[in-house]
């Protein structure tokens, strides 16, 4: 093909590019760059248009990896439109980078299919919006460092002072600036006439190149400058931009960079390095321990708050008061207890309960807004751990609420609050799956480096790692910076610290179950002669997810593969393959312990639920670990009963669980608490006492620590009191005695030990980051309509009789009269001709449509429509008009 031919086939613009474009092409752009889906562009210039917005660019560069944004940049400072090998040189230099020359193309790939870079490799053009954000300009310099060249330099400054300059260098006088201009920059671009030029130059004032060269390029001089100054601006070497600055022009800097855009190229990911590397055995066996824990902690929690938790905040959150609170009684710090409180709320455990949660105890009238369990926590709870851990663990792969912000400031320097609002980072999940997917391509049993992970992530991702916009001079991503408390930094360290806490990690390496939990198979079990540590059922085929369009797990020096979330039913059978392996690495729960006879019990293992929830409410929590040991005091055996217990059941309760023998003191205490147990009654007047002793109620008139609580005789066996019941419960109780709540009827009420639930709450849905990723489906139907739509506003028509030509795409409807357009269509529909129309629906909304008429009748046309691929019916009196293609495109 001549070069002629190549020019002509060449596409002009942007909307051409992508008309030369297959379905899948289309498609991997608009799955890539969602936001240009939504809505769905009528047809394809209207698609370009669209890409080439300001919001929709800067959207997509900051997706770019490090060396994908360091080729755009090259060719924001390249020639427009710029041949191959100039891109190649600028990022290579003139003495070549066989790396470089390996990633080239991938990056220019990237950029084609994102649609920021159109044309044939022998004219590379990059989308103008992302040109004016990456080229040099005072206001936003170029992380090139490079400043403008030598036609911008110079398009302020006086024809005399340019021809002084182009005779300074030895060129000869032109008679105009521009051909003046184009003189001296052949000059600076002859790498042997500037070399010459150059060793003209005094060494001082090399030294002032030197200074500039990399950037920033602009530089204060006096009215007056000094010598080694003077030459260089005679010589065009440095060239004034205002009053006291000069610029070092772009050709001049390539030349002393030896053609190279940037000072460090990044063709090549940082690797991820391996800390450490264990046993995958001892991996998988920790990663389970610490699922136990999180499972344990969690239950905790909620146990905690059963009876109504913190109150809610006027702003939202917890107070940090509570906070601390939760954090002594889980005895962690606080911010591992706001993630706990954050993964709990995540998973839909946990939820305020709007001022009015169910609750069977007595409460006083007018609750504030608590925290407390939802109904779905007590279902959790019903399911096997391996399950429960599963829908832990998915629910923080997912969530954009960020604990690890907590006790920061937001942009107000307002405190940010566990379950207050600001914690929302839509990056959260990307960076999770991210950091997870990376610890997956290292050596099984390997764990990261931290300080690795981060650079990869920022090489991944340079401008969102400094978060500054595309072009505004901050990012530093050209060069290779990057701020290391950047907000995908911390994310990273967060995820590698959460995920040991929940049990995805163990020891800093990704589990087996870990892996299966990001949809990815099981690694291939290595061949040995001894008995293999993992169970029959992890090595099976239900390991093998049923997402066989993921592409296997790249090796951690490979450039970012795209980590796209689930979906519903591929989490679903993710959660389930890591359920499956996990099952078999926790602990059988017990159904016994031990009772030992300084009224406490020693639990060798985790319980089962029955057994736990019993003990829980008859006893106290006095110390964790591998064996929980459980206290008797009064105030807990006076709870069991108040849950409805009989001191008979208690004793049969403990019998029949503890592998010791009863011992005497923890029966005695059961039967001295039993028979003090309901002897008052404590009712809502306000409240009131009742006994039948009179003797008890006089003991209780006369003790100094019931004046707060308001009590008068009414009746020689009852007491009003101004407190509430609930406060009149606590108070009799804090006094020695042992009073028990009864209902309006006299019935003693049972309080148990999920007393207060929210209404039923749904998790809370993790925020966005920009439009969702379209599935096939919407993919495909949205190509379709982009396809006709085209179709319709290019399509060739026939000339009418007087038209020179009746051309196509010019945008304008069909005018015709409606003789003439019923008359079109009668005949189409005999012939089978398909018809350009112009339609106005009831809307008043216009748009151009191929159809193919099927039948005219009663004042409506039904037609194939090619635009929506679908037969429809259109009134006749809404069509504008109507035009016949050209024969070559029927």
């Amino acid at each position: 093909m001549s070069t002629e031919e190549k020019s002509a086939a060449a596409p002009r613009s942007l909307a051409e590019a992508l008309r030369g474009r297959d379905d899948a092409e289309l498609a991997a752009l608009l799955r890539s760059r969602p936001d240009l889906v939504t809505p769905v562009p009528t047809d394809l210039t209207q698609l370009a248009t669209r890409a080439g917005t300001r919001a929709s660019v800067v959207r997509a560069l900051d997706r770019l990896d490090r060396f994908t944004l360091q080729t755009a940049q090259a060719l924001a400072v390249a020639a427009d439109p710029a041949p191959y090998d100039e891109l190649l040189g600028l990022l290579a230099g003139d003495e070549g980078d066989r790396a470089v020359s390996a990633a080239l193309p991938g990056a220019v790939r990237t950029l084609r299919e994102q649609a920021l870079v159109w044309g044939d490799d022998d004219r590379l053009r990059l989308v103008r919006t992302a040109r004016e954000l990456l080229s040099p300009s005072p206001q936003h310099p170029s992380p090139t460092g490079l400043g403008p060249t030598v036609r911008e330099a110079t398009a302020g400054m006086s024809p005399g002072r340019i021809q002084e300059i182009v005779t300074a260098v030895g060129l000869p006088s032109t008679h105009d600036s521009v051909s003046a201009v184009a003189a001296l920059t052949g000059l600076f671009t002859d790498r042997e006439r500037m070399a010459a030029l150059l060793a003209e130059v005094p060494f001082e004032s090399l030294e002032v190149l030197e200074r500039l060269v990399w950037g920033p390029p602009y530089g204060q001089v006096t009215a007056d400058p000094a010598t080694r100054l003077r030459r260089l601006l005679d010589r065009g070497l440095l060239l004034p931009t205002a009053p006291g600055t000069v610029v070092l022009p772009r050709e001049v800097a390539l030349h002393l960079r030896g053609g190279r855009a940037h000072r460090a190229v990044e063709p090549v990911p940082p690797p991820v390095g391996a800390a450490a590397t264990h046993p995958p055995r001892v991996v998988d066996a920790t990663a389970a321990g610490q699922a136990y824990t999180a499972l344990a902690t969690v239950e905790e929690l909620l146990k905690d708050w059963d009876e109504g938790g913190p109150a809610v905040l006027r702003s939202g959150g917890l107070s940090v008061r509570d906070l601390k609170r939760t954090a002594v009684a889980l005895d962690v710090t606080e911010q591992v207890a706001a993630f706990w409180v954050e993964l709990a709320h995540a998973a839909g455990l946990l939820a305020s309960d709007g001022g009015g949660g169910t609750s069977h105890a007595l409460k006083a009238v007018g609750d504030d807004e608590r925290y407390a369990a939802t109904p779905a926590y007590d279902t959790w709870r019903e399911r096997p751990a391996a399950e429960r851990w599963t829908t832990l663990a998915a629910a923080w792969l997912t969530a954009t609420r960020t604990p690890g912000l907590v006790g920061g400031r937001d942009a107000k320097d307002h405190t940010l609050s566990a379950l207050g609002p600001g914690l929302d980072r839509s990056a959260a999940p990307e960076v999770r799956r991210r950091v997870l997917t990376l610890l997956a391509g290292l050596p099984e049993g390997a764990a990261p480096d931290a300080g690795s992970v981060s650079e990869r992530l920022r090489w991944e991702r340079p401008l969102r790692a400094t978060g500054g916009a595309a072009g505004s001079g901050s990012t530093g991503a050209g060069s290779g910076g990057g701020r290391g408390d950047d907000l995908r930094s911390r994310l990273a360290l967060w995820t590698l610290t959460e995920a040991e806490m929940l049990g995805v990690t163990g020891r800093g390496a990704l589990s087996a179950h870990g892996r299966a939990l990001l949809g990815m198979p099981a690694p291939a079990p290595k061949a040995h002669a001894g008995r293999t540590d993992r169970s029959p059922e992890s090595t099976g085929p239900g390991d093998r997810l049923p997402v066989h369009h993921r592409p296997a797990v790249p090796p951690p020096d490979s450039p970012a593969p795209p980590s796209p979330a689930l979906t519903p039913a591929e989490q679903a059978a993710a959660s389930t393959a890591a359920a499956r392996l996990l099952a078999p690495q926790l602990p059988e729960p017990l159904d016994h312990v031990l009772l030992q006879a300084d009224l406490t019990a020693v639990a060798p293992g985790p319980l089962q639920r029955p057994l736990a929830d019993m003990l829980g409410v008859l006893a106290d929590v006095e110390s964790k670990g591998g064996a929980t040991v459980y206290r008797f005091t009064p105030g807990s055996v006076r709870r069991a009963l108040d849950a409805g217990r009989a001191a008979t059941d208690l004793h049969a309760f403990l019998a029949a669980h503890s592998r010791t023998p009863v011992p005497q003191p923890l029966t005695y205490l059961i039967d001295d608490v039993a028979r003090r147990h309901g002897h008052l009654r404590v009712g809502a007047a306000s409240a009131y006492v009742r006994c039948d002793d009179d003797a008890m109620l006089n003991e209780i008139l006369a003790d100094k620590r019931a004046a707060g609580l308001g009590l008068r005789r009414l009746a020689p066996t009852v007491l009003a009191a101004q407190a509430d019941p609930a406060g009149l419960l606590e108070g009799l109780r804090q006094m020695g005695f042992a009073p028990a709540a009864e209902s309006a009827e006299g019935d003693v009420l049972i309080t148990r030990a999920d007393a207060r639930r929210t209404p039923p709450r749904t998790a809370p849905e993790p925020v966005p980051e920009g439009p969702p990723v379209p599935d096939d489906t919407l993919l495909a139907a949205a190509i379709r309509a982009v396809r006709a739509g085209d179709l319709a506003s290019t399509a060739p028509r026939k000339a009418k009789a007087g038209e020179a030509d009746a051309g196509a795409g010019s945008g304008e409807l069909p005018r015709t009269g409606a003789a003439e357009t019923l008359a079109t269509m009668q005949a189409a529909v005999l012939t089978g001709e398909t018809l350009w129309i112009g339609y106005v629906n009831a809307e008043g909304a216009a748009s151009q449509r191929v159809i193919a008429p099927v039948r005219v009748e009663g004042g409506f046309v039904t037609a194939y429509d090619h635009t929506a691929d679908e037969l429809r019916t259109y009134p006749l009196h809404r069509i504008t008009g109507v035009a016949e293609l050209a024969d070559d495109e029927n």
